[in-house]
Order: C-alpha cells, then sequence, then structure tokens
C-alpha cells in the first residue's frame, strides 16, 4: 500500500538533493526479498520487518533522527515493508514521522501500529493521534499491545477495519507470556494478525500457538528475534556461522542464521528486528532474500545453539 502524505512532499521538496544522500544507489541490494502471505487476504509482505522499539526512541535530537531515517531507507532500499510502533515506545512514532517524510521512496511501507492504554473508550482518539504523528492514514495494522484492555479495544478496531479506517487487525504478547489468552482470542475472535516473541532460544510458542495459527489463518510476526541484542552478540565473539549452515543455504552471518531460522517456520509470516545501524540493516534484509533451511536444517539449527 503506497501512503502519501503533505508533510512528506513538502519535506521532499525541502529536502531536495538531500534525498538522494538518504537513499543512496540500489546497485548492491540483495536481489529476491522473499515474501509470505498474510493468510486473510492473500497480500504479500516480506519477511524481514523493522522494530523500534529503543532504536527509536531518540527524541529530538536532530542528528539521531537523520541517523534513524537513514538506517529506514536502507531498509526500503532492499525492499522492506512491515515497521512495526507502539505509543509505549517514546519518541518512536514521532521520530518515524520525521524520518518519512524526509525519504523518496517509501513505497513498500507496511505500518504497524499499536493501541496501548487501559482506557477502553480512548481507541479510536489513541489512532488518530497516532496518524497525526506518522503523518498516515490509514495504518496497514493495528494491534492491541500485550493485550491491555484488548475487550474494549478489539470491539472498536474491529468496527474500524469495516469502515476501513484499519486495514488488517492484530494482538500481541512477548517474552512468552500470556500465551494461554492469546489461545483463547485467536480461536474466539476474528483477528489477521498475531505478534510474539520467537527464536532458536524461545521457541514456547511453538507448542500451541504457532500450529493454531496456521488451522486459523492468521498471520505470524516475531519480535526479539535476538532476544534484544545478547543472543546475537554472544554468538559473534564467539566463532564463525558453521560451515555446514553456509554450504547448506548460502548462510554467510548470524544474521543470517538467527532470522532465517525464524521465517522459515511455515507459521511465521514477518520478523521485526531492530538496529540503529546502517551495516546491521544490510545484514538483516539480507537474510530475507536467500535460501531457507529445511525442516531438517532448522533442527540442526536449534540442536547448534542449545550446544553452545
Amino acid at each position: 500500500m503506497t501512503h502519501i502524505s503533505r508533510r512528506r512532499l513538502l519535506g521532499l521538496i525541502a529536502a531536495g538533493a538531500a534525498g538522494a544522500t538518504l537513499n543512496p544507489s540500489a546497485a548492491d541490494v540483495a536481489p529476491g526479498m522473499r515474501k509470505k502471505p498474510i493468510p486473510s487476504s492473500g497480500e504479500g509482505i516480506p519477511v524481514i520487518g523493522m522494530g523500534t522499539w529503543k532504536t527509536f526512541n531518540v527524541g529530538g535530537d536532530r542528528q539521531l533522527r537523520l541517523d534513524r531515517t537513514r538506517v529506514l531507507g536502507e531498509f526500503f532500499r532492499h525492499g522492506g515493508g512491515m515497521v512495526d510502533c507502539s505509543p509505549m515506545y517514546g519518541s518512536a512514532g514521532a521520530v518515524m514521522g520525521f524520518a518519512l517524510a524526509q525519504l523518496d521512496n517509501t513505497d513498500g511501507l507496511f505500518a504497524a501500529e499499536k493501541v496501548w492504554t487501559n482506557n477502553g473508550s480512548d481507541t479510536r482518539q489513541q489512532i488518530a493521534r497516532l496518524e497525526s504523528t506518522w503523518d498516515i492514514a490509514p495504518f496497514d495494522l493495528m494491534q492491541i499491545h500485550n493485550l491491555v484492555g484488548w475487550q474494549a479495544h478489539l470491539e472498536t478496531v474491529q468496527a474500524m477495519k469495516q469502515e476501513g479506517s484499519v486495514r488488517y487487525i492484530g494482538i500481541t504478547t512477548s517474552h512468552g507470556r500470556r500465551h494461554k489468552e492469546c489461545e483463547r482470542i485467536m480461536t474466539r475472535e476474528d483477528i489477521d494478525f498475531l505478534q510474539l516473541t520467537y527464536s532458536v532460544t524461545q521457541r514456547e510458542a511453538e507448542r500451541r500457538l504457532l500450529p493454531l495459527a496456521r488451522e486459523r489463518g492468521i498471520a505470524v510476526i516475531a519480535n526479539r528475534p535476538y532476544d534484544h541484542g545478547p543472543l546475537i552478540r554472544r554468538l559473534k565473539s564467539r566463532e564463525k556461522v558453521p560451515e555446514w549452515a553456509e554450504q547448506a543455504f548460502d548462510c554467510r552471518t548470524w544474521a543470517d542464521f538467527l532470522l532465517r531460522f525464524i521465517v522459515s517456520h511455515p507459521a511465521l509470516t514477518c520478523a521485526i528486528p531492530a538496529t540503529t545501524r546502517v551495516d546491521h540493516m544490510n545484514e538483516n534484509m539480507r537474510a530475507g532474500a536467500g535460501p531457507m533451511p529445511t525442516p531438517e536444517l532448522r533442527q540442526r539449527m536449534a540442536r547448534f545453539i542449545e550446544a553452545l
């Protein structure tokens, strides 16, 4: 879906040649970013998205905002789509709005936000504020963050979807919490997306939620794919990617290893790693363009990590 805003157009006019700096040549972009379908519609989205928790919460510092704009520009340059944010993430939404206004190519944007308030009557007002902050409408995906006040919010967001005020709706959880409640909602309610924590070291969702998502036709977003950083930092400090992984599915970095493990699961639709660095964004995005491990290789990958 293409998002157009007055602020973005004005930003492009003001930025002029600066836009070329923020969107460098695509000559080195890895081809063939893999997409998976959203089960409820069949619309394809890139398997590697982008999270913004902590990384985009930089306040009003213009240089830090420009740094995040370059990271976002690299994301789109590689064919990225889903960008995930929340009111809980401080200034991240405002920084995202700033960054989008600077870039001359955001056509692939799949904008995912969250309702996060205990006040069940404030759903529409909070979404309106978020639309103003990002300067886009409608959001592609509106999620109920960590199930806070989910009954009231879900009813309102479902009505907004019928009106065309949001395109898809979902719920989120993290750290393996509230899986039983997620299961009940998935079974009883009409939702398009489930966001949860899933990685090679956090696999509780495989027991029930991932099979249920496939059964119910619900797309799944994996948050915390690197266990919020310590996992990939630990791996990078130890050794190179195992030779068998490089030979089997062209795995060259630990980002390849960890992200491909996630998005190769048949129930997973998209992973949303977060980063503040352009080089790390390059690594993340390459993981979505390469071959994927087979189920047998996924088992070997899990055993390898467990043995470290």
